[in-house]
């Protein structure tokens, strides 16, 4: 079971490895065979590499990232959270983005990580 500070101190942490990445410290947070659907349409990521690879490939992607968790909410072992980002694009497009988040924990570890968001992009300076 986890805690509200707890939930709060994870979420800082993801946060902070889109904005600062560090491999290690990313893959330290999930469990062996865990999870990630970046978008519920997209194909799920299986297994601490292919979440270290698809998450290193996604911050490189970014520009001056930027991300603020709005609100969370732990329920038993799982943690929910509210969240806006924004970065810019290799065109010079600052891309906005909110959404929701789902991770479930088993033993301490992220066993699943579920993310919905809404985007928008603004014209290059």
């Amino acid at each position: 079971m986890i805690d509200q500070a707890r939930g709060g101190d994870l979420l800082d942490a993801l946060a902070n490895l889109v904005t600062d990445f560090d491999g290690d410290r990313l893959v330290a947070l999930f469990a062996e065979r865990a999870e990630l659907r970046p978008d519920p349409f997209a194909d799920l990521v299986l297994g601490r590499n292919d979440i270290r690879a698809y998450w290193a490939s996604a911050v490189d992607a970014m520009g001056q990232p930027e991300v603020t968790v709005e609100r969370h909410w732990v329920s038993g072992d799982t943690v929910l959270a509210s969240w806006h980002a924004s970065y810019v694009s290799a065109d010079h497009s600052r891309t906005r983005l909110a959404g929701f988040v789902t991770i479930e924990l088993v033993d301490g570890s992220i066993e699943r990580l579920k993310v919905w968001s809404s985007r928008r992009s603004s014209a290059g300076f």
